[in-house]
């Protein structure tokens, strides 16, 4: 454990206890900066969940992992020291299973299909499977399709032979860039661009913006669109911050992710509409289109492996083949 994570755990458990008691104000902390999307639309879950509480209940943001990285913060919500935290799918399948149906590479056939599961019964269940892991999830936000970017063009899984690619902490991750052939590496976020820059990974995956949020359209030259998945950022809550509030704060914290979310889905499109063209334009980032179906086809295997892991998976995954 590190002297900046047992740092804050102190400091923030030792604040926990007056902010839960009081529903007062929730801190909510995140790895990306205050102009990225997904900063702007929990500040709109914030102003929202004011708004309905007349006050009551508040969220205050830490963008830029102000209070520990991303794991850091998870496990202070686990441990009722910090009541929100920003994780994604991808990571929090480490723990709880459910959201590795979300996971999967090619599992949604479109954006609707993506949004109609995560704002639907199936989101919800894989929202609440975590309580007894010490949270839930409150919302999920979308940051569209994930894709390949590397100093060189990943047009066919033959492209990824030998390269090595920067994942998430996820056994999900590992598996998908496995089967295509590349050797997964996990890193850091905030360790990418430098790894990127000394060539420690040949390439990384993530969608448009990574190029412009953070730059790494400085340190890689080609981002192909083979967008193998959509993994949401989710906001989670502690137990103990969730049943500190009122059954009628419970409601209008809901009320306010649902209406955060919806604002999201345009915001994000406009902001990776606008990474592209601004990767193309200052940058120099060639963007290439895709046949997805030879990748599709080599990451098949997965879907039944997650299935076969559990009875909860199976079904989730046939829930969500089901609404195509």
């Amino acid at each position: 454990m590190t002297q900046h994570f047992t740092t804050a755990l102190s400091a923030l458990a030792l604040a926990a206890t007056a902010g839960v008691a009081s529903a007062a104000t929730l801190k909510l902390n995140h790895n990306n900066p205050p102009d990225h999307p997904v900063h702007i639309s929990m500040q709109v879950m914030a102003d929202r969940v004011e708004e309905l509480t007349n006050g009551e209940v508040k969220i205050q943001i830490f963008p830029n992992a102000q209070l520990g990285t991303q794991r850091e913060s998870m496990e202070l919500v686990q441990n009722c020291a910090l009541e929100m935290a920003r994780s994604n799918a991808s990571e929090l399948e480490a723990f709880e299973e459910s959201y590795s149906a979300l996971n999967l590479p090619y599992i949604f056939s479109s954006e609707e299909h993506f949004n109609t599961v995560i704002t639907g019964d199936i989101g919800q269940d894989i929202l609440n499977a975590s309580v007894d892991q010490g949270f839930r999830g409150v919302a999920f936000y979308t940051e569209g399709a994930r894709s390949f970017y590397a100093q060189k063009p990943i047009l066919s899984p033959a492209d990824l032979q030998g390269v090595k690619v920067r994942v998430q902490p996820s056994p999900s991750a590992i598996r998908m860039v496995e089967l295509l052939g590349g050797s997964p590496t996990p890193i850091s976020w905030g360790e990418l661009y430098s790894a990127l820059q000394q060539g420690v990974v040949d390439a990384a995956e993530n969608n448009p913006t990574a190029l412009t949020t953070a730059r790494h359209g400085e340190v890689a030259s080609d981002f192909s669109l083979d967008e193998h998945t959509m993994i949401p950022s989710v906001v989670v809550m502690s137990n103990c911050a969730w049943d500190a509030l009122t059954a009628e704060q419970q409601e209008a914290m809901h009320t306010a992710a649902l209406d955060s979310m919806a604002a999201h889905r345009k915001a994000w499109n406009e902001a990776s509409d606008a990474a592209i063209d601004e990767a193309k334009a200052s940058l120099g980032v060639a963007i290439h289109t895709v046949d997805k179906a030879p990748f599709a086809e080599a990451v098949l295997p997965m879907h039944e492996e997650v299935a076969a892991k559990s009875e909860n998976l199976a079904d989730l995954i046939d829930r969500i083949k089901a609404i195509k």
